[in-house]
This record gives C-alpha cells, structure tokens and sequence, in this order.
C-alpha cells in the first residue's frame, strides 16, 4: 500500500575507481632465491651471517648450488619491484594498477619473475635479453640471521632505446599519473629515468625517487642532482639523509632542516612543491608539507614480532604511493606506509599475507 510518504533514497556512495596503469615503475628485478642454509654454506662462500653484498665472481656458483642443496622459496625482489608489489597489494582491485618495467634474461629464473609478478597482479613488462641471466639475490638464512648477495646480471642491461622508447612501452609510461623509480635504478639508465621524470613534469604528474643507498647519494651524486629538478617526492631513510647533506653541502645533521633544504633545490614544475619524505626506523617520519616539517609516530610494535627489517623501506614506498595514485591528503599516505610496513617487518622477505587491513 502506498501511503504517500515519500521513499528514501538509496545512497550508494561509490570509491573512486582506480584506472589500471595509473602506477609506474622502473627498476632492477630481482629473483630473491630465499633458503635455511648451514653454517658450512656460509662458510664456502665467506658470507656473514647478517650482511648484504654484491655477489663478487667467487659467489657465482652459489645461485645454483643453494638451489640443489636446501628448500628454496623464490619471490619477485628488487627495490622498485617490492614497492609496485606492496601498492598492488594495498590497492587490491583492479588488478594491475601498479606497472613495472625492468630487464631480465631469457632464462628459468626470468620466467620465475614473470609468473610472480603475475600472482601480485603487477603488470611487469620486461625487457628479455640473452646476454646476461636474470638478476638473483640469494637470501641465506641462519636462525635470526639472513644474508643476502645479489648478483645484478641482467638488470645492469636495461636499455632506454631497445624498450622504453618502443610506442607500446611509452604508451604504458602516459597512462600513468604517479611515478616512481628507486635511486639504485641511477647506476643502470639515467637516461630513462630523466626521459620519465621530464614527461611526468610537462604533463604536471608526480614523480617520486628514492635516495636508496648512501653509495647512491655519493658515487651517483651527479646523476641525482640531474633527475632533482624533476622530482616531486623524495624518499629516504635517515642515514641516506645525512649522506646526501654531507655531500651537498648542507652542513647540518639535523633530518628537519635536511628535510627543508632539499625541499628548496631547484625544481622544474613550479605548480607542484616537492615533498620531501625521510623514515628512520622506529623513530618518526619526517614530511615537509608547505613551508613546514611535520613528524608521525611509526606503529608501534614489540621487538619479539619483529621477523625481518630488510623490506620495510621498500613497503613504506609502497603503502605511501597506494594511497598517492587516489589522491589521498600526505597524512593517508604516510599513515598507510607505516601499516605497509609493520606488516612486512612481522614476515621473511617482501612477503604479503592475502588481504591488508587498513582503513
């Protein structure tokens, strides 16, 4: 029976869908070959129970030995890679918000890469080459202890115009709005990331670096400065911080004044101010925003549930970026890259469990 009153409306309030390919990344892959090992292993190969190197030629057979000799867990690693993973994830639906370009060998390994990168429903489009394998880090696990060496190979070979000028390519690279690309990428092709970074600029995007490793900010300086103008957020963790101020002069340690002089170097894109973004463990994360600096208490969490550190800076990125490519305020970004990576320290690896819970 109508009784004449009016009907409620039904309010459906919708999430702003994502389009795919609204992230792009552009790094070293890596195959991280993760295994328990014996103290003997360790020993063959002069490795530290706790340490991270680049394998040296004496390590090159241990990729495969450690592939015969213990129960191994393959998983898609490499900086950029992690980080694309890890927004994926966080993000969810669609599938293949994240994109990622990086080069690797016509190989098993290389087919690895790509089946993992398809389970984190990440759209990896890799450059495949034959000269050199694909990128490994092998991940030895003593007790608490984990050391890793990582042998580049083929993610040293990526070549601006053999892929990321191809139309098919670029065209991925203009669907994008958020870019992102770890500063370990400077050692490999420079002249893609300015080529990314200049088009991002023009085209009024965001374009995110990593200062990634004090090696970076010292022998790559150069490289940096030339990607800079260009560089809407900048990430870092504490210690990459004092390095870069070191050698640009700075002369101060102090992380919030680091933060706001490196805020002010040269920039492009004049209708966009760089953000710049500093973690520092369990200490607060530091963010310029305007003409300030703003600091945000990490979660916090016990010691004995800490399992491995190693991916947290690369699942803060990602968390951070998540939230980014949907136009969240900063104080979202921040918060979802800390939940990013108090999940990841509490496993092995850059591991994920199957759904985040952030809100």
């Amino acid at each position: 029976m109508d009784t004449g009153e009016p009907k409620a409306k039904k309010i459906k309030l919708e999430k702003k869908k994502i389009s795919q390919n609204a992230l792009f990344g552009m790094g070293n892959p890596l195959l991280d070959i993760c295994a328990v090992v014996d103290k003997d292993f360790l020993d063959k190969y002069t490795l530290k129970p706790n340490d991270q190197i680049l394998a040296e030629d004496k390590h090159k057979a241990m990729f495969e030995e450690i592939v015969k000799k213990f129960a191994v867990e393959y998983r898609a690693g490499g900086a950029t890679q992690n980080s694309m993973k890890v927004a994926q994830w966080m993000i969810q639906k669609p599938s293949k918000v994240a994109t990622f370009f990086g080069c690797i060998g016509e190989d098993r390994f290389g087919e690895i890469l790509k089946e993992k990168a398809q389970e984190a429903h990440v759209d990896a489009h890799y450059y495949e080459q034959s000269k050199e394998p694909t990128g490994t880090c092998a991940a030895c696990i003593t007790g608490d202890n984990r050391s890793l060496v990582a042998n580049l190979a083929a993610a040293n070979c990526y070549k601006k115009d053999k892929h990321l000028d191809l139309e098919e390519n670029w065209k991925l690279v203009k669907k994008a709005k958020v870019y992102y690309i770890a500063g370990f990428f400077l050692t490999v092709s420079p002249e893609s990331i300015l080529k990314v970074a200049k088009h991002a600029s023009e085209n009024n995007k965001i374009f995110g670096i990593n200062l990634s490793a004090p090696f970076i900010c010292q022998a790559f300086k150069d490289s940096l400065l030339k990607v800079m103008p260009y560089v809407d957020v900048l990430f870092g963790n504490e210690t990459e911080a004092a390095t870069f101020a070191r050698e640009q002069g700075f002369e101060t340690e102090d992380i919030v004044e680091i933060a706001m002089k490196t805020q002010s170097l040269p920039k492009v894109n004049k209708k966009r101010q760089r953000i710049v973004v500093f973690t520092q463990g369990k200490e607060c994360t530091v963010m310029t925003k305007g003409d300030k600096v703003e600091t945000f208490p990490v979660l916090q969490i016990e010691e004995s549930e800490i399992v491995d550190t190693n991916g947290a800076g690369d699942a803060f990125v990602g968390g951070f970026l998540s939230e980014l490519v949907q136009d969240k305020p900063l104080e979202q970004c921040i918060r979802a890259g800390h939940y990013a990576a108090n999940v990841i320290i509490r496993h092995v690896g850059c591991t994920l469990p199957e759904k985040p819970d952030f809100h």
